[in-house]
């Protein structure tokens, strides 16, 4: 009994032995198999090495062409990477502004461009009067300032016909602000005509304000301060004087530099029955030396472009102030990044834009500062004397991007910028919050004391005198005691940025083309 379970024990133990160096074999065979890639009966090394050389090759060709593939597409894609969309001309829809870079050599028409903005290019037809050559631009000059255009004759460029209807947009949609500019710079619209169309040698001459030979009181300013623009539209860099400046420090250098000129953005209020006249003439004169233009009316027109905004309160002079609040809360929430300065100014404002850039240029390059930091706050200042100084909003100010982006930050606080005000001093209002925020406007004379924004039209300004003794005070006056007003000929500076109360579109075209094309002779 003793012995059996004795032997049986033994064998039990034999037993297990064996297994135990069976299990052995086995992990040491794995051992081997991991160490050696193949045994001896599999493929040999090299063999599996150009397997998996080959299977490389074929995934990173594999890779190749998916980016290849992903590239083409990818011209359906906007810069932001939204999927493009072909809009229909009847409703444009954008969440984005379109913001795009100028090459004069370069057509701006592309497919992808034209996706994104269906009008880019676009141009109403030039309808010449059935006069022939009979036809004269004096004809413009006699309808009335307020007329919206439908009573101006064919080859006027004013009549709301030429432009048909608007097309609709959506309730979010961001307008191309950099339309007009991509025009100006190619030179032609989408249809291969000149961009922007071009001005008869008539509009050279004497034309008063009701289209007589007499009169012309604008030209007569804008020859005897010898106004001109500082350099062609189109250009990209500027030619400054940093010592043009009033009471400039002695340190500043004399003599000019070329530098690269600031990006700005140009904004007009205005009205629906304003888009067919002075929004088309600004469109077809001084807007594309803007690098965004855009208006803010009562209705939108993605051609112009327009956009209408909601605002607090009725749309009426009176509520000046909240409109353009929305104006400011509109640009700096989707353009703020893209320009240095914004300029803002009425629909009856005319602007040299490249003037405007040279001054700012000069004034950056002055101040040895950056618009993105440094708070800019630019324009025709007044003192009323006793009450808050202020810069026209009839001659136009500018915004560097500093300063609307700290306006926006405090805009809506209604104790010390006037979120709830109902008025039509907005330029009074902007100033006041700005003066709380610590931003003060900027003296913007020449060297020589002479003014360059200015509130009146040329010829005002060239003929204006004070009030005698024994006459009535005149605000004017009282809101430049403080400096002074220069009379005749040093009432504008020659590189003069804008003049307020051009309401006739026929007189922008006339003024633009004094400026920019005419010489001393009218020719």
């Amino acid at each position: 009994m003793h012995r059996r379970a004795a032997s049986s024990s033994t064998s039990s133990k034999v037993a297990a032995s064996r297994e135990r160096r069976e299990r052995r074999k086995i992990q040491n065979g794995m051992q081997r198999s991991a160490a050696r890639p193949f045994n001896n009966g599999g493929l040999g090394y090299g063999q599996r090495i150009l397997i998996i050389s080959v299977t490389l090759i074929v995934v990173i060709l594999l890779l190749v062409w998916i980016g290849a593939m992903f590239h083409l597409s990818s011209t359906t894609h906007n810069s932001e990477g939204r999927p493009g969309q072909q809009i229909m001309p009847s409703a444009i829809r954008n969440d984005k502004p379109v913001i795009r870079s100028h090459d004069s050599s370069e057509n701006p028409y592309t497919t992808t461009a034209l996706a994104e903005n269906p009008y880019l290019g676009w141009q109403p037809k030039i309808v010449s009067s059935p006069l022939g050559s009979s036809f004269t631009w004096r004809t413009c000059f006699k309808a009335s300032a307020k007329s919206d255009g439908s009573d101006q004759p064919e080859g006027c460029r004013e009549n709301p016909n030429e432009l048909g209807d608007a097309p609709t947009v959506e309730e979010d949609w961001i307008p191309d602000v950099t339309m007009i500019r991509s025009m100006m710079m190619y030179g032609k619209d989408r249809d291969g005509n000149t961009f922007p169309p071009p001005l008869a040698k008539e509009l050279c001459e004497n034309i008063g304000v009701f289209g007589g030979k007499n009169g012309d009181t604008n030209k007569e300013c804008l020859r005897e301060t010898r106004i001109r623009g500082t350099g062609p539209l189109t250009s990209e860099t500027v030619t400054i004087t940093p010592s043009n400046h009033y009471e400039v420090s002695v340190d500043v250098p004399k003599g000019t530099i070329d530098v690269p000129a600031p990006k700005i953005m140009c904004l007009v209020y205005t009205m629906a029955d304003a888009h067919a006249n002075r929004i088309r003439a600004m469109r077809e004169t001084w807007a594309g030396g803007c690098d965004g233009f855009l208006a803010f009316s009562t209705e939108s027109d993605p051609r112009l472009p327009v956009i209408s905004l909601k605002h607090e309160g009725p749309e009426s002079y009176d509520n000046m102030w909240q409109k353009v609040r929305s104006i400011w809360r509109f640009v700096a929430e989707n353009y703020l990044e893209d320009f240095d300065f914004f300029f803002i100014g009425g629909d009856d404002l005319f602007v040299m834009p490249h003037n405007l850039k040279t001054y700012l240029a000069s004034l950056l390059y002055k101040d040895g500062a950056d618009p993105n930091t440094k708070e800019y706050f630019v324009g025709r200042r007044f003192n009323p004397g006793g009450r808050d100084p202020f810069n026209s909003g009839g001659a136009g100010y500018a915004l560097s991007r500093a300063t609307l982006r700290k306006f926006l930050a405090n805009m809506d606080d209604a104790q010390h910028c006037s979120a709830k005000a109902h008025t039509s001093m907005e330029d009074v209002m902007i100033a006041r919050c700005l003066k709380h925020l610590g931003i003060h406007y900027t003296d913007t004379r020449d060297a020589n004391g002479r003014e360059r924004f200015h509130p009146f039209a040329p010829g005002t300004h060239l003929h204006w005198a004070p009030p005698g003794p024994n006459e009535e005070k005149d605000w004017y006056e009282e809101y430049n005691k403080e400096w002074g007003v220069l009379q005749g000929k040093d009432c504008c500076a020659p590189d003069s940025v804008s003049f307020h109360y051009v309401k006739k579109a026929s007189m922008v075209r006339h003024m633009h083309a004094l400026i920019n094309f005419c010489n001393d002779n009218g020719d």
